[in-house]
C-alpha cells in the first residue's frame, strides 16, 4: 500500500520556507528607453509630485546627476521658491538643541571652550594665540611677581589649568593628524 505524502503548504504556521513559493513576481522594468534592467530606483518626475520614474541604478545615477529642482522656473520664481523652502526649513537650523552649546564649530569640547573664555579668546583661536594670552596673563599674576596675594595665586592657578586643558587638546589633535 503506498502512502500519499502531504504538502508542507497547509495550516498555520506555513511549514515551508518563506520565499519558496512558485508564484510569479512582478518586476518593474527601467523606464529608460531600450533598457531591459529592473527599475528598482524610483525618481521624481517633477518637484512635489507623487509620480515617479523607475530606473535601474546606472540610469538613476545619470538622471540624478542632471536633476534640477527648479527646472522650468524663471529667475524670480526660483528665488521665491528657494526663500520659501528656506523659511520652511528654518526651524531645523534654529532648533532648540543648538542653543544648548556655546559658540564653536563642534571641534572643541565644552572644557576647551571654557578654557578659551578664561583667556577671552574666540572659539577658533589658534594654539599660538592661546600661548600668547597665557604668557601675558600668567606673568601679571605669577606668585613670584605678587608674593602673598591670594587673589593673584587663584588667578594664576585658573590660567594654568586652562592652559593645560588647551595644551592637552592640542597634543591630541597633533597625534591624530
Amino acid at each position: 500500500m503506498s502512502r500519499k505524502s502531504r504538502s508542507n503548504d497547509w495550516g498555520f504556521p506555513r511549514w515551508r520556507g518563506y520565499g519558496a513559493a512558485q508564484e510569479a513576481v512582478t518586476v518593474r522594468m527601467c523606464d529608460r528607453h531600450g533598457c531591459d534592467q529592473p527599475g528598482d530606483c524610483p525618481a521624481p518626475k517633477a518637484p512635489n509630485s507623487r509620480e515617479r520614474w523607475h530606473f535601474c541604478q546606472p540610469h538613476a545615477a545619470e538622471y540624478n546627476s542632471r536633476w534640477d529642482y527648479f527646472e522650468g522656473l524663471d529667475r524670480a520664481e526660483k528665488a521665491a521658491r528657494a526663500r520659501s523652502e528656506q523659511a520652511e526649513n528654518a526651524g531645523y537650523a534654529e532648533a532648540q538643541h543648538y542653543g544648548w552649546a556655546a559658540s564653536g564649530d563642534g571641534s572643541r569640547s565644552a572644557d576647551e571652550m571654557r578654557a578659551l573664555e578664561v583667556f577671552e579668546l574666540e572659539s577658533d583661536a589658534e594654539f599660538e594665540d592661546v600661548k600668547r594670552a597665557w604668557r601675558v596673563r600668567a606673568k601679571a599674576v605669577h606668585p613670584d611677581v605678587r608674593p602673598g596675594d591670594a587673589e593673584a595665586a587663584a588667578a594664576f592657578q585658573k590660567y594654568q589649568l586652562a592652559y593645560e586643558v588647551l595644551k592637552a587638546a592640542e597634543d591630541r589633535r597633533s597625534w591624530k593628524g
